[in-house]
């Protein structure tokens, strides 16, 4: 049976990284069910979907809670991002954090032992680490 994957990622933050979003996705999606496939689409806008706030908190957090795991790519700050990792520990999820390698990270994730870091340089790095991370 298919685990199922939360993808967390800067929306509002920034849409810069989309293209790297979605190529995230495209590799995880080969491995088990992404309940939010949305993050990587390059359509999305820095002004996020066009749902009322409520409707997303709600949604995001019943997939926090159904999910098996948390992958948050973290390169840009996000406050929403790390209120989802912190509500996913919370939960008793497992979080692997993936960042560019250049990347000032927060001194919250680096110190955290319950988190796993994974930097990369490109996306052929992501794709060897998720290949490791699943076993194939």
């Amino acid at each position: 049976m298919k685990k199922k994957i939360y993808f967390a990622a800067a929306i509002r933050g920034g849409r810069d990284m989309a293209q790297t979003y979605g190529q995230i996705l495209t590799y995880l999606q080969k491995y088990d069910m992404v309940l939010d496939p949305h993050v990587g689409d390059s359509k999305l806008s820095a002004a996020g979907e066009m749902l009322d706030a409520a409707t997303i908190y709600q949604r995001d957090m019943a997939w926090l809670k159904e999910c098996d795991y948390v992958f948050a790519e973290v390169s840009t700050p996000s406050l929403g991002v790390g209120y989802e990792i912190a509500t996913a520990l919370n939960l008793g999820k497992k979080v692997i954090c993936l960042f560019q390698k250049d990347t000032n990270l927060s001194a919250m994730l680096q110190g955290n032992p319950n988190l796993t870091l994974i930097s990369y340089e490109n996306l052929n790095d992501i794709e060897h680490h998720l290949t490791k991370i699943f076993g194939f």
